[in-house]
């Protein structure tokens, strides 16, 4: 196996971990192998890849897409270190509103799989961050919803001081958790 699929407290969130290989030349490792991912459960078949750049103390988040346009998400960091989030808003279930939090680096080489019905973040704790992900459905801005990276119903802590916090005006404006009811259900 190329991988290890560490299941975490909310179900279809998984923190991957790829096998490295190590010499005196540098590493080598698979960052993605379809046929070990179906084994373990995740079938999605990814369309798009995407990559960002930020700075220290940028929070992208929470966002995600809604109905048919949803999106799981295969992230990870090539360069510096993020807190990467997931916030279950998927409809009845036992975990909603909670998350999971990662720190993925470029060191760590980890990997977070985000099924579809997430809001996903992430904040930048290194100087710069590389940040790279695949979807499995295509963007639609009609679909686009997102609540405050703030949002105290969620509590999460970024790991940025607040007089840090380097975000969108579309992030800083964003609702709350409690206005997914009346979006998703």
């Amino acid at each position: 196996m190329s991988f290890n699929f560490i299941k975490t407290k909310i179900d279809g969130v998984y923190i991957i971990e790829p096998k490295i290989f190590k010499d005196s030349r540098g590493y080598f490792f698979e960052s993605y192998n379809e046929a070990e991912f179906i084994k373990n459960g995740i079938t999605n078949r990814f369309i798009q890849d995407n990559q960002s750049k930020s700075s220290y103390g940028v929070i992208r988040g929470l966002h995600c897409q809604l109905g048919e346009h949803s999106q799981a998400k295969l992230v990870r960091v090539l360069q510096g270190k993020v807190l990467d989030v997931a916030v279950d808003i998927r409809q009845d279930s036992p975990t909603f509103g909670q998350y999971v939090a990662v720190e993925l680096s470029a060191s760590n080489q980890r990997q977070l799989f985000i099924p579809r019905h997430f809001l996903h973040g992430f904040s930048v704790l290194s100087k710069k961050a590389v940040f790279a992900y695949k979807v499995d459905n295509l963007y639609c801005k009609e679909s686009e919803f997102g609540i405050r990276y703030d949002d105290p119903e969620i509590g999460v802590n970024w790991r940025i001081p607040s007089d840090k916090v380097l975000t969108s005006d579309k992030d800083r404006i964003a609702k709350g958790l409690k206005d997914i009811y009346t979006k998703t259900r």
